[in-house]
């Protein structure tokens, strides 16, 4: 009985399928009977698969790394540009929100920093992914796999994460500077403590923090690479960016943005300071992050890492 319900159900599918597309092919009728006979039904074969299989989601990777870095300079600045004001405009509405809880903070910590990471960088990141933005911090990772698998060259990579850091770096300063002027944060002082604080760890703390943190968004732009939903995009997006901001890691060009805000709105720290004590410790754990923490152990797996070249 099971088995005959179960083709019942398969016919009446298919001729469903075949009745509302009267321009079915004699092709797509013998791909149709193909997948029924190979136990699934799919609808619609060119379709990308919902979620790609690891070996698969890797290739992709590398060929996004290899499209990005074989983009001209301009393109990747300007790209980099819109993609620092969509993470400075996530990281706003962090600030705005989960920053903005001085009673819940003192106490209740915990719950705090989960609001500070649930309203704010998820989505910033989802509007650089979705619209093909150049961030800095997810090159490190997928540019970096072109490269160690032959299909792009070091330059290239060089002119990308130069591009993409420099594009950032302007569109969060520009960001900085319209929430500085439009006053919507009031007195609330949470932008200057948030500068503050960045800016007053040792080197090596700022340098673990930053591999820790482009661990988990690069983990993030890898597996919403693998979805073809949007749906799936910031479901793989949001549980890492969420985790990485309430665990209090860095981010480069989120700090790229909280910090010079900080310094327009009173925090006492020079542009050296933010270089020296922040911005380079945190970049470069940021590339440590991306490159040997998240695609070197694919890449070792799924790809051709360290292989002989013939």
């Amino acid at each position: 009985m099971k088995t005959s319900s179960a083709l019942l159900t398969l016919c009446l599918t298919t001729a469903n399928a075949f009745a509302f597309d009267g321009t079915t092919t004699a092709f797509s009728a013998r791909k149709t009977a193909m997948n029924i006979r190979s136990g699934a039904l799919h609808v619609g074969t060119d379709a990308p698969p919902p979620l790609k299989a690891p070996p698969a989601l890797y290739e992709g990777a590398v060929a996004a790394g290899a499209a990005k870095a074989s983009a001209p300079f301009d393109k990747i600045f300007k790209l980099g540009v819109v993609s620092g004001c969509h993470i400075a405009f996530g990281a706003y509405l962090a600030v705005t929100v989960g920053g903005a809880c001085p009673g819940i903070a003192a106490s209740n910590p915990g719950l705090q920093k989960m609001i500070l990471g649930a309203f704010g960088l998820p989505f910033g990141l989802i509007m650089t992914l979705v619209t093909g933005g150049e961030l800095f911090t997810g090159n490190t990772a997928l540019v970096t796999a072109a490269v160690m698998e032959g299909k792009t060259t070091k330059k290239d990579l060089i002119k990308n994460w130069t591009a993409s850091y420099l594009g950032n770096f302007v569109g969060s300063l520009f960001l900085a500077y319209l929430v500085f002027k439009s006053g919507t944060l009031g007195a609330l002082p949470g932008s200057v403590a948030i500068a503050t604080a960045k800016c007053s760890m040792p080197f090596m703390t700022a340098f673990v923090r930053g591999i820790m943190c482009n661990w988990l968004v690069c983990m993030a732009v890898y597996m919403a690479s693998g979805v073809s939903s949007l749906g799936g995009k910031m479901v793989a997006v949001w549980f890492p960016i969420s985790a990485f901001v309430a665990l209090g890691l860095d981010h480069s060009i989120a700090n790229m943005f909280l910090i010079p805000l900080g310094i327009l709105r009173g925090a006492e720290i020079s542009i050296a300071q933010m270089f020296t004590a922040n911005l380079i410790p945190v970049t470069l754990g940021n590339i440590v992050g991306g490159a040997a923490c998240v695609m070197a152990p694919f890449g070792t797996t799924f790809g051709n890492w360290f292989s002989s070249k013939e």
